[in-house]
């Protein structure tokens, strides 16, 4: 009955030939079905490939590539078999975390390594021996440089969130690290896009890699709820407080543009509701652990952050994104939203809009083909003036369409 129970309970994973350590770690981190991306991947990298795999992010890429990961890993050696690296301290916190979940009852050593906190507790954790590192670019190429961190037994490589990577500038860091891996190896690189850049590393880095594109064309945000608000700026404070109240969100994030206004935000929101707090990269790194830990285990349901580091947020619980201010990109609003309405959950996503920034708003439903619908609110008819799209987005559409 036990044995039923267990099959029952991850009947999507059975086939894919899993050691039964790794099925009773999936069983007791509730994994069931696997994800379209771990369906495709996990075989492919089980069976020895270099994978390259397109997808979004809240799809599941973390136990993608770290189930077949743990499930590869040989009698300790030396130094680490594998090396992980993302693009912020919030990400790579969050990989070893879940690899800690999967690899759980079989002595797997995860050690992650990052900028912005004392390097001793890396090191010590680097000279007891680990399996798995997880990284940032640079810090990974600090311990090399420093012959803390020794890459002769390293066999799989994994670069998540590339396409990030070298929006941010690591890719000189990330080729550095990859000239010293040995060959062969393995290597895993998942990316939401495909840039040109993003091939050119693979052609150069990676053998005959199996592409797999889990990823539509067009941006996936089916089982997110967008709404436009029209605001004037000073009511926006108003608002949001008019909101949170109203819908009182499980776990909600709210982006502005800038740090200053992240931490102006913030202090306006304390006292009025409760659990409240910022991020962003100004932060000392204790202080952004400290919080993020708070969000992940819901003691701080309401985060204030900015782009940079909202992007390496991922917790499957948020229930609502606000854009309290509008992105200048039209992309940071999908990584933005993309936060919310994760592994099939249900999101709802608000975005301010003052009546002048019809242009930013044109370009936002342009990415991702469709018009945004605005939301009125009573009391909140104040906003004098409409948004004015420039140009109108739906005669674009329609010129788009033809």
């Amino acid at each position: 009955m036990i044995q039923r129970a267990v099959e029952e309970s991850v009947s999507g994973f059975l086939s894919m030939g899993l050691s039964p350590a790794m099925i009773r770690a999936l069983q007791k981190a509730r994994y069931i079905h696997p994800s379209p991306i771990q369906a495709e991947m996990i075989p492919e990298a089980l069976d020895g490939n270099d994978v390259i795999g397109q997808a979004k992010t809240g799809t599941g890429k973390t136990a993608a590539f770290g189930i077949p990961l743990i499930e590869m890993l040989e009698a300790r050696a030396k130094g680490p078999q594998a090396i992980i690296m993302a693009p912020t301290r919030e990400l790579v916190q969050q990989i070893v975390v879940e690899l800690q979940k999967l690899s759980e009852g079989q002595n797997a050593a995860i050690c992650g390594i990052y900028g912005g906190e004392p390097i001793e507790r890396q090191l010590r954790a680097l000279q007891r021996g680990v399996d798995i590192v997880v990284g940032t670019p640079g810090r990974v190429l600090d311990h090399i440089e420093r012959r803390t961190l020794y890459l002769g037994d390293v066999f799989h490589v994994v670069l998540d969130e590339a396409d990030r990577m070298l929006d941010i500038g690591f890719r000189p860091d990330i080729e550095r690290i990859l000239r010293k891996v040995p060959n062969p190896h393995q290597t895993f690189l998942l990316s939401a896009t495909m840039s040109t850049e993003i091939r050119k590393l693979a052609q150069r880095y990676m053998y005959q890699p199996v592409e797999l594109n889990l990823s539509k064309d067009e941006p996936s945000v089916d089982s997110i709820q967008q709404y436009y608000i029209t605001v004037e700026n000073e009511r926006k404070i108003d608002l949001l407080l008019h909101l949170l109240q109203r819908d009182r969100p499980r776990q909600c994030i709210v982006f502005t543009r800038t740090k200053r206004g992240a931490d102006r935000l913030a202090d306006r929101l304390r006292g009025k509701v409760a659990g409240v707090a910022t991020i962003h990269g100004d932060l000392a790194q204790n202080v952004r652990n400290r919080v993020m830990s708070g969000f992940r285990d819901g003691t701080i349901p309401v985060l204030v952050a900015t782009d940079v580091v909202g992007r390496g947020i991922d917790v499957s619980g948020i229930s609502h994104v606000i854009n309290f201010d509008i992105p200048d990109d039209a992309e940071n609003y999908l990584h933005r939203i993309g936060r919310t309405g994760r592994m099939g959950k249900d999101g709802l996503a608000y975005m301010f809009v003052c009546p002048d920034q019809g242009e930013p708003l044109t370009a936002i439903e342009n990415l991702i083909n469709k018009p945004i619908p605005t939301l009125k609110l009573e009391g909140f008819e104040a906003a004098r003036r409409e948004v004015r799209r420039i140009p109108a987005f739906r005669e674009l559409f329609s010129n788009i369409k033809r």
